[in-house]
């Protein structure tokens, strides 16, 4: 596949050096990081035009990857009610509408009260999404915020429901929003390093202005985090690094009075707090890796008592407290279970599900006291379920799986759990998918994964998947190191000094599902985002030969250079997940996998870069970067480009159709690049 006929745009080379432990980095492409440069912003929609120009065969491919991705969708469709006190909470969507209605009734069968339009609230944006959607306590108001730009900033309003009015005045930057009681709420702000640093606390009917600030978290590493408890007793307000937590609470009864911590931070500790009765509920992993659950009076927090174990083959996700129930979340061989059982961690039962791999979670749960337990459940062949589960007699009821009108037959495709060997001899679990009359002949294959934060890789349903396993391909997942996947030293075996294990492991995949017979090299297309965008330029450093095609969605690639500018939104935090290149010898393991510094000469398979320019936590600059330099190192013909959404952020489109346009574009892309245009 020859793109010789079109000329990619020329990025001016002005280097840039670091000197940094003796080692001299030439950034020949820094000119890129300045967005209010008229050049810097003609460059990206020149890559624009480009790569629309070399896709421009594959157009009606484009269109009917999009139109088979929308006629799996149910246009007007409504959510599960969530039952809060005497209303019923829901979204609707209608025909060719991008965004949800927001609705309640009053009981299961009172008229429907539109509360948020989001279609009304976008209009003259061509970006917008839903934050906090807070009702009061006596659900008259609601607190909710809007996101217009796609840089995952929020604008706070309050309105009154009755009414219909917005009270006192909009409030910017806000982050995590929780009512007290019905005249008082508490909501978190950014920094201008895109870091939730401060509380405030409004009442209602004053100024914004006026606000009291109730605490700054100084520490640059360290996030705040509010939430108020399922009880409603309490709201909590946790201080969250990726080395440690701090929880402070207030009495929602007294929300004037100065808020208390808990336990003083801790290097490496990290609890999480819920309430019942008159004790905290705390998830730690203070004297236990994968986490144990204890209870400590609120009187005397040193009090504790351990109400379930760590363990060492099962990790402790979640919890969740109810008036009469302690529901766990678990995760033992890769899979998530749930445990239940009284308050006290007694008469316990876990949860069957009907299949060997899946995923679940807790679905919206608002009250405290029911025997209800709302979950949502899905696997590879199954669409996504809200399930109700009762508590008291064990028994479940689907209440709402998702519809693919244009016609879906679970039947028809195969689910299954492999492991690669690693280096190392570590055991890396894949999940794939495929269609049951699929030939194994070494086909198509897409492998997918991310492996940082101890972020979990969910072998769950995408409907849009269908596309590429009703054209052949196996659908796997590489659940590697730096997720969660087998506990907490997996994580932990993904980070900092670890980090090569990430890309040692997706490499490993990649080999046996080859030398398995499900796909070769020349077939095989990779796909991650953001930190998986990372992982997909790693392993492509190493082993180009390995794969065909590659899509690095938003990917953070100046790994050493972005942890070098403090001031870059979220780098001081990161530091404690990637390491500081100040320090050497953290500095060194991240030189021996930095993507953009470690580019060479030499043949590269097809590779799409995406972008967003309003991008605040992988800067438009650093995918536009790595396609720069890649250019000047590549050796053949293969396609790179490069795609800058102009008018969003990190998660690109907002409107769900919009969405869809991206998603059909990577796919022309990925059938481009295997030679399967005419599919």
């Amino acid at each position: 596949m020859s793109v010789e006929a079109l000329r990619p745009p020329h990025a001016e080379r002005k280097p840039v050096i670091i000197r940094l432990h003796g080692d001299e980095i030439v950034d020949e492409f820094a000119w890129l990081e300045n967005r209010d440069d008229p050049a810097v912003i003609a460059y990206l929609e020149a890559e624009n035009a480009y790569a629309e120009a070399v896709m421009a065969p594959a157009a009606p491919l484009r269109e009917q990857l999009y139109a088979e991705m929308r006629d799996r969708i149910k246009e007007e469709d409504r959510s599960v009610a969530v039952p809060r006190g005497r209303y019923r909470y829901y979204s609707r969507t209608e025909a060719g509408a991008e965004y949800p209605v927001m609705c309640r009734t009053a009981g299961d069968d009172g008229p429907e009260e539109v509360l948020l339009d989001l279609n009304t609230l976008a209009i003259g944006y061509v970006f917008c999404q839903l934050g906090a959607y807070e009702p009061s306590p006596n659900q008259q108001l609601l607190a909710y915020s809007l996101d217009t730009t796609g840089s995952i900033i929020f604008t706070l309003f309050i309105k009154d429901l009755t009414t219909g009015a917005l009270l006192d005045t909009p409030i910017e930057r806000v982050n995590d929003v929780q009512w007290a009681d019905d005249r008082t709420l508490f909501y978190t702000v950014f920094d201008d390093a895109h870091r939730s640093y401060r509380l405030y606390r409004h009442v209602l009917g004053t100024s914004p202005a006026d606000d009291t600030l109730i605490y700054e978290e100084t520490d640059e590493r360290f996030s705040l985090s509010l939430r108020r408890t399922r009880s409603g007793s309490y709201l909590l307000l946790t201080s969250y690094s990726h080395g440690g937590t701090e929880v402070r609470y207030v009495s929602t009864a007294t929300p004037f009075a100065d808020w208390q911590v808990l336990y003083p931070r801790r290097p490496k500790v990290d609890y999480f707090v819920d309430h019942h009765g008159e004790y905290f509920y705390i998830r730690t992993n203070d004297g236990a890796e994968n986490f144990r659950l204890i209870r400590a009076p609120i009187t005397d927090p040193m009090a504790m008592m351990e109400i379930v174990p760590g363990r060492v083959d099962v990790l402790i996700d979640h919890f969740d407290c109810f008036a009469d129930y302690l529901v766990v979340y678990e995760r033992r061989d890769g899979l998530r279970q749930i445990r239940i059982s009284t308050p006290d961690g007694n008469q316990v039962r876990y949860v069957s599900f009907p299949e060997p791999v899946y995923t679940c979670g807790p679905h919206e749960n608002k009250e405290f006291a029911t025997d209800r337990l709302r979950l949502s459940y899905s696997s590879l062949i199954t669409p996504l379920s809200v399930v109700e589960y009762n508590m008291r007699t064990g028994s479940w009821q689907v209440v709402k799986q998702e519809e693919i009108p244009s016609g879906y037959d679970p039947s028809h495709y195969v689910s299954e759990r492999l492991a690669a060997t690693a280096p190392d001899g570590a055991q890396v679990p894949i999940s794939l998918v495929y269609r049951r009359d699929r030939p194994r002949n070494g086909g198509p294959c897409l492998l997918v994964g991310y492996g940082s934060y101890g972020y979990s890789y969910e072998p769950s349903f995408d409907s849009k998947r269908l596309s590429l396993l009703d054209r052949g391909f196996v659908v796997a997942i590489a659940h590697v190191r730096g997720g969660q996947e087998l506990g907490r030293q997996w994580y932990e075996q993904g980070r900092m000094l670890h980090k090569p294990n990430t890309f040692s492991d997706f490499i490993a995949c990649a080999e046996h599902l080859i030398a398995t017979g499900y796909t070769s090299p020349c077939q095989l297309a990779i796909s991650g985002r953001s930190a998986g965008g990372l992982l997909m330029a790693a392993v492509v450093n190493a082993r180009p030969d390995l794969f065909q095609a590659v899509v690095a969605g938003v990917p953070f690639t100046n790994v050493i250079i972005a942890m070098l500018k403090p001031d870059l939104p979220l780098t001081v935090t990161e530091w404690e997940q990637w390491g500081n290149p100040a320090i050497e010898a953290e500095y060194r393991v991240m030189r021996s996998y930095d993507p953009y510094l470690n580019l060479k000469p030499g043949p590269y398979p097809h590779i799409l870069a995406t972008a967003g320019l309003h991008d605040l936590q992988v800067p438009y600059w650093d995918p536009a970067k790595w396609v720069a330099k890649l250019r000047t190192v590549k050796t053949n013909d293969a396609m790179v480009l490069l795609r800058t959404n102009m008018q969003a952020g990190h998660s690109g489109h907002s409107g769900r159709f919009a969405r869809l346009t991206e998603f059909a574009w990577e796919y022309a892309f990925i059938l481009t690049a295997l030679g399967m245009v005419s599919s």
